[in-house]
């Protein structure tokens, strides 16, 4: 097989971090950016994202999805690395990762050998600290828009939701049906915007794989959710749906458990990221030969690269020189069907089927679906 190309995030111009910016001069205010994505103008929106809707896995089952699949379709980007921490955060703050900071799944906290899990999170960091910027939802209630999100119980007070969407109301609201009525309550409000979130579709794509007879099942229920939030909400609210990232299967056949392999571990004190996207934190000296080490390994089915190296091609955007210390020395980025596993540190990850994180178009592509009702 070819080793499918890199998708670069389109920051600025058409990526998942315009959107809310975007949404606020859609509904008439004083925005930062301006509508970037040239959404409709409205009064009321709601934005559905969906985990894990990759754009392509939505074109290859659209008979699975008849509702999402009958809107007007355009593709975005997510951005790197294309996983939920990242990119619900770029949603929220309005900014590449080079910004805001959540650089990945997990990534080292500077000074320790400790790592940061991006969804779980460490009593010990601050969020607010870690992610010091106003995000867009703040500046969507601060232009006189009703922000709300909705989403479970579980996430509202989350290390997470608290440096990507704090500004906003949350509903919360742990069932399909609470979350309906939650969004049609609130977007009856004018102008209002409206956030909701579905993890489903990306839960059974870890577990069973995005091609598996699981995952379209719940696409098709995903559908059924859309049409009918929908229906549910006013007439004339716009309904905006996206994804954080798109997913791909890895086989047994091309895992590389780091910790089984001699050398591959000569001169890393941390491996962070996630499979697809690795962070390597090297010793002093020895990110020369990591970087030939993990080339040699990996040949063209992977970009090794040095952090200075990914900055200067746009991976992160915009960069904040405390958020560069996050980063790790290499940066391992899968294309081909492999996937960079330590079943030390991260034991998990071998039960993972479908993955995400790096920049093939099946993970960084996700679509923007509008329906005017």
């Amino acid at each position: 097989m070819t080793t499918p190309a890199a998708v670069l995030p389109e920051y600025g111009s058409g990526s998942i971090a315009e959107l809310v910016d975007s949404s606020i001069a859609a509904l008439g205010m004083s925005g930062r950016d301006g509508n970037v994505l040239g959404l409709p103008a409205s009064r009321r929106l709601v934005l559905l994202l969906v985990d894990g809707l990759g754009g392509r896995l939505l074109a290859d089952y659209a008979s699975d999805a008849p509702y999402l699949s009958s809107l007007p379709a355009r593709t975005i980007t997510c951005n790197v690395p294309s996983t939920t921490v990242t990119s619900l955060t770029s949603l929220g703050v309005g900014t590449g990762p080079g910004q805001h900071g959540l650089v990945g799944y997990t990534c080292r906290i500077p000074g320790t050998d400790r790592l940061l899990n991006g969804l779980k999170w460490d009593r010990d960091v601050d969020p607010r600290e870690w992610q010091p910027l106003e995000t867009a939802f703040a500046r969507a209630a601060r232009a006189g828009v009703r922000t709300t999100v909705v989403n479970k119980r579980s996430f509202e007070d989350s290390g997470l939701t608290v440096a990507g969407q704090r500004g906003a109301d949350f509903a919360a609201a742990d069932s399909a049906g609470e979350r309906l009525a939650a969004a049609a309550l609130v977007a009856a409000e004018a102008p209002s915007l409206v956030y909701v979130y579905d993890g489903d579709l990306d839960w059974t794509g870890h577990r069973h794989g995005c091609r598996s007879e699981a995952w379209r099942h719940q696409l098709a229920i995903v559908d059924a959710f859309a049409a009918r939030l929908r229906e549910v909400i006013p007439d004339d609210a716009t309904l905006v749906v996206t994804a954080d990232h798109g997913m791909v299967d890895i086989p047994a056949s091309g895992r590389v458990d780091a910790d089984t392999e001699d050398d591959l571990l000569d001169g890393v004190e941390t491996l962070a990221g996630e499979a697809r996207f690795r962070h390597l934190h090297c010793r002093s000296g020895a990110v020369d030969d990591v970087v030939a080490a993990w080339g040699e390994r990996l040949g063209a089915d992977a970009l090794v690269v040095r952090r200075e190296e990914a900055i200067a091609a746009g991976w992160f955007g915009e960069m904040r020189t405390s958020v560069a210390l996050r980063l790790g020395d290499v940066m391992i980025a899968c294309l081909g069907d492999v996937a960079v596993e330590s079943s030390v540190r991260f034991p998990h990850e071998s039960k993972l089927f479908g993955l995400h994180g790096s920049l093939t178009a099946d993970e960084m592509l996700v679509p923007l679906l509008v329906d005017l009702g």
